[in-house]
């Protein structure tokens, strides 16, 4: 919402006037801001942990997936990067191609670019084409006695080129990972938060039927402040609660933090930031459409991208 926003300074200096404090400590900022941020989710992601980044956001994601599938297995797309943590350059190709290579436990899968990809625009289904590479990899570990706990997946590929999945690969990837008993974990760290312009979430993008079963979020929310969420569903929660382990996190949902996370909120709806987005991407598109047929060397222009680049300048939170 762009940097040094007063109402957001204003939020922090107000609320560290009266408390920051850790989690174990109830305060109504938490509550509130799981209820807003639950009103922009499908009715079916209802549970919310708070944390520091989006790092930490993907690590919990992962943990989460294991508890509640009792899988190990991940399967990400070609050069994704999901975080910093160990565990997380373990699926990340971006990184750990570089390091210490793959593991027996991450399963790489064709990047859905329909422009320079395997499937490209003149397939008859590259939807279908590139769902069943995830579909052939499921079936290969499974061969191999391996057993797939989650799809990790950015909703729009950002490291890995600014990638849009063709509408529907969501859907029939989700199909195919839930029927290996895995569940399919939206991050949306760099590309949620209304970039996108015409949605609020980038999965959106494939249909209102879509619904991933984790959705991951990370300092966007907070304007670059400390915040990140994991947003679940109650059944997978539940699974996570039941080992009688609690998920603790010292600075996780402090008051300070939640009181930014709300006036980002009021912002980008006060200020219409994501119909803003729309209508400057919407703009940018069009000269670009123009340049384009001029110039040959310029082979595609990706509307959705050009948005959700652009607004992380609107936004002030660009990586």
């Amino acid at each position: 919402v762009g940097h040094c926003h007063p109402d957001i300074v204003k939020a922090a200096h107000e609320q560290n006037q009266l408390l920051n404090t850790n989690s174990r400590y109830l305060h109504d900022n938490l509550v509130d801001y799981a209820e807003r941020l639950s009103k922009t989710l499908p009715e079916k992601i209802s549970i919310f942990y708070f944390l520091n980044s989006g790092s930490e956001a993907n690590d919990l994601a992962l943990r989460l997936a294991r508890q509640y599938t009792k899988h190990e297995d991940v399967i990400v797309l070609d050069h994704a990067y999901h975080g910093h943590l160990t565990s997380l350059i373990d699926i990340s190709p971006y990184k750990f191609r570089n390091l210490e290579g793959q593991k027996e436990w991450v399963h790489v899968a064709p990047v859905p670019d329909t422009y320079r990809g395997l499937y490209r625009e003149d397939h008859e289904d590259s939807v279908t084409a590139y769902a069943n590479e995830v579909k052939n990899i499921i079936e290969q570990a499974h061969k191999k006695g391996r057993k797939i706990a989650a799809f990790f997946v950015e909703s729009l590929p950002s490291v890995g080129g600014q990638i849009i999945p063709p509408a529907g690969y969501f859907q029939k990837v989700a199909e195919h990972v839930h029927k290996a008993g895995g569940i399919f974990i939206a991050d949306e760290i760099q590309v949620g938060f209304g970039r996108v312009g015409k949605h609020f979430w980038a999965f959106q993008l494939q249909g209102e039927d879509f619904i991933p079963d984790i959705v991951t979020m990370g300092k966007p929310i907070g304007n670059g402040h400390p915040i990140a969420c994991v947003a679940t569903t109650k059944e997978i929660a539940e699974a996570f609660a039941a080992t009688g382990v609690e998920y603790f996190n010292t600075f996780g949902g402090n008051p300070v933090s939640c009181a930014i996370g709300l006036v980002v909120l009021d912002v980008i709806e006060k200020e219409h930031l994501q119909a803003h987005a729309t209508e400057v991407g919407n703009f940018l598109m069009e000269l670009l459409k123009e340049q384009k047929i001029k110039h040959p060397i310029i082979g595609d222009v990706r509307y959705q991208c050009l948005i959700y680049i652009f607004s992380c300048f609107l936004f002030g939170s660009v990586k």
